[in-house]
């Protein structure tokens, strides 16, 4: 499968319950990772690869195919896009950033009302909150990567 392709299950998979914002928002942190120009993710985009931040090992649970031994359902190659994810990955590959998200490098769904005040390895800081994810934009932690 391409790119965008693979991109639209992704969305679709990682956030297809949260709403257009909340899919905007998930695509909005693939592209800040796939264009930032420092850290971990700047060796991984290679100057604006998408395709290997999607694919960049243990980022996203829905490139699993198996999580703790048991096989994973909720994985990409499950997924079927619709127009609505292939509408929202090309909003995001021409430029397109969900105000509020701004330069959110990671998210997670913490399963409680609250977000942590810092992602679980302390290289990102909470920014925001949409539908049931957490949005966290980099510390100097992160610069470090």
């Amino acid at each position: 499968m391409d790119t965008r392709e693979l991109f639209a299950r992704l969305i679709q998979c990682e956030a297809g319950g949260e709403g257009d914002d909340g899919m905007r928002a998930v695509a909005t942190v693939v592209m800040n990772r796939a264009t930032i120009t420092f850290g971990e993710f700047a060796r991984i985009n290679e100057g604006g690869n998408i395709r290997n931040i999607i694919e960049q090992e243990n980022q996203f649970t829905c490139m699993k195919t198996s999580v703790g031994g048991y096989y994973n359902s909720q994985n990409v190659y499950n997924m079927t896009p619709t127009d609505v994810h292939y509408e929202i990955v090309d909003w995001a590959m021409a430029g397109g950033r969900l105000a509020g998200v701004d330069n959110s490098l990671f998210f997670f769904n913490p399963y409680s009302q609250t977000c942590p005040a810092y992602f679980p390895t302390r290289v990102g800081v909470i920014h925001n909150r949409i539908g049931d994810h957490c949005f966290y934009i980099p510390t100097r932690y992160y610069e470090l990567t």
